[in-house]
């Protein structure tokens, strides 16, 4: 499938998960596609193989045309207006990515066009794959030192207050900048984060 298929047909597995209200991991859970893979797809990042194809359509209940159309499936539904979602301290629903564990507010809206996640950092070391968003990102630290380490600049040093406005598509991880554990906040466009 050419480049510009397998984009298309990312975005529209992308609205089409979205629209069920589903995660990454939900969907590769229905679709036996493995979670790494299905980040590249929807970001349109690799090219969009036959059975994966299929495993895909099966899982979302639609016909393989309605992946390839170049205009989109139908408009995403408008969101409604004064939507709120309270995030008390210690709730969320916890992610795990690289080494890092937190909590992610607000995942009971569906269609959310950001997602704040409260991370602990907690090696001074880099454990595991780069983290991504898809889109723009905002970390910052509330407490400790960090270092935030990419694969496109030197790692950045952020104190308590510091924060920084970033390309979450650059791969990013985090450790310790000091003795102790840090928090921050990280806040990424969409729903999920993939660890490569």
């Amino acid at each position: 499938m050419t480049h510009r298929l397998s984009a298309a047909a990312g975005a529209a597995i992308r609205r089409l998960r979205r629209d069920r209200g589903w995660t990454l991991a939900d969907l590769s859970i229905r679709s036996g596609v493995p979670l790494s893979s299905l980040s590249k797809v929807e970001l349109g990042q690799t090219s969009l193989g036959y059975e994966v194809l299929i495993r895909l359509c099966r899982a979302l209940d639609v016909e393989i045309d309605h992946l390839l159309r170049p205009d989109p499936l139908s408009e995403p539904a408008p969101a409604q207006a004064a939507r709120r979602a309270v995030i008390r301290a210690g709730e969320g629903e916890p992610r795990d990515f690289g080494g890092l564990t937190g909590l992610a507010g607000a995942t009971d809206l569906l269609r959310r066009t950001f997602t704040p996640v409260v991370f602990e950092v907690v090696n001074n070391q880099p454990v595991g794959g780069l983290l991504r968003a898809s889109g723009e990102a905002y970390l910052m630290v509330l407490s400790g030192q960090i270092v935030m380490h990419s694969d496109a600049y030197a790692p950045l040093s952020l104190g308590q207050g510091d924060s920084v406005y970033f390309d979450g598509q650059m791969g990013f991880g985090l450790t310790t900048g000091g003795d102790g554990p840090a928090r921050a906040l990280l806040v990424h466009q969409g729903e999920d984060i993939a660890q490569y």
